[in-house]
């Protein structure tokens, strides 16, 4: 069964919004562990738009009874700053991302190329000394999967933004053949397999039937949409019932 790592950027952006200190991030954490999430990912850019620093190391001392049942994620674009933070925090798990500092959101993967190559390969030197599982965020495309075991990560975070649009669309199937391509060419050579970017609950099921060796999936946007119909912990309850696939028939095993 994949695991419900929730993001909680979009309750740091509406807390945001105003000085009140409202909505409270750490008790949105809370609720989100009390509700069943296995783990939680925070993305913490430079101009600390939603995420900042601090409730990294906030989060870091909530979670510190949970862990590492309940996993914290950090992700980031592997630069000086960021990688002294993950460096102090320590967090199970760190995902990087290509992003540079003004995009939106994390739309593209690492190409792993000549130029993206030497950048990972320092920062994951870094990383292993601090003790954490190492996640490279790549498009849905199974030729880069070889070049994430060569740089020396432990595993790949799918790019579902792709699927998600097309499946609004009506014409998914591409998108899912690669997604599920890529997974299989990454568990072929042991590394864990993770997905994210606008997944929900229409188009999760999908995702989860054809990435057998799926481990977990990083929701954040859509999931918070969600609970603005039918309440925090409710979402995370669906989202992980989403996650576990369809109930075994009678008799299975």
């Amino acid at each position: 069964m994949a695991r419900l790592s929730v993001n909680l950027n979009k309750i740091a952006l509406l807390r945001n919004a105003r000085v009140t200190g409202v909505p409270d991030l750490a008790r949105f954490a809370t609720l989100a562990h009390a509700a069943g999430a296995q783990g939680l990912t925070v993305h913490p850019r430079p101009d600390e738009r939603h995420i900042r620093r601090a409730d990294v190391f906030m989060l870091a001392d909530l979670m510190r009874p949970w862990r590492p049942d309940c996993e914290f994620n950090i992700e980031g674009y592997p630069d000086a700053p960021f990688l002294d933070l993950v460096a102090r925090v320590r967090p199970e798990q760190c995902t990087l991302v290509p992003d540079a500092p003004g995009v939106l959101t994390s739309d593209e993967g690492w190409r792993l190329d000549a130029a993206q190559m030497p950048v990972l390969r320092a920062a994951l030197a870094g990383l292993r000394r601090a003790g954490c599982r190492v996640i490279l965020f790549v498009d849905p495309a199974p030729a880069v999967v070889p070049r994430v075991r060569e740089a020396g990560a432990d595993g790949i975070e799918i790019y579902t933004g792709g699927y998600a649009a097309a499946f609004r669309a009506g014409g998914h199937l591409p998108l899912l053949q690669a997604c599920a391509a890529t997974a299989a060419a990454a568990a072929r050579i042991g590394l864990a397999v993770n997905v994210g970017h606008d997944l929900n609950l229409e188009n999760i099921p999908p995702l989860v039937a054809a990435l057998p060796s799926l481990a977990e999936a990083s929701i954040g946007h859509e999931l918070t949409a969600d609970a603005l119909l039918m309440g925090w912990t409710t979402a995370i309850a669906a989202y992980r019932a989403a996650l576990a696939g369809p109930p075994l028939a009678p008799g299975a095993t």
